[in-house]
This record gives C-alpha cells, structure tokens and sequence, in this order.
C-alpha cells in the first residue's frame, strides 16, 4: 500500500480498547505513545491487537504549540 502521508509513524499496538462505536488504539513509537481514536469495524478490518505492528499516520494542516 502506498499513502500520500509523510508523517508515518512505525510502532507496536500495545492496548486497543472498544467502546460502543469507537475505539482507543495505543501505539508504542520508540517510546512515546501515540493515541488514536478509530471506529470498532476499523479494529476489525485491520486485524488490530496488542503486539502487532501498525502505523500512526498523521495528515494535518495546522500543529498548535503551546507552554505554561
């Protein structure tokens, strides 16, 4: 698969939790952690559980910064 998205992250899946329609996937990045919130048919189309490989892939137009 190709993809038009530079910002491919490549990590582990390490906790995918399924709520009522919605899911929070947890991806390890070397370190950090990255978040995303996809439908549950996505988890299962995808395949997605603890430990297997996966990519975060960020597509924005906007980064916001911010400090205290």
């Amino acid at each position: 698969m190709k993809i038009s998205a530079r910002n491919q992250l490549k990590g582990k899946v390490v906790e995918v939790v399924k709520g009522a329609t919605t899911a929070h996937v947890r991806i390890d990045i070397g370190g950090s952690i990255v978040t995303a919130s996809i439908t549950n048919q996505a988890v299962d189309e995808l395949g997605l559980e603890v430990g297997k490989d996966a990519y975060a892939v960020v597509k924005a137009s906007d980064v916001m910064v911010a400090v205290d």
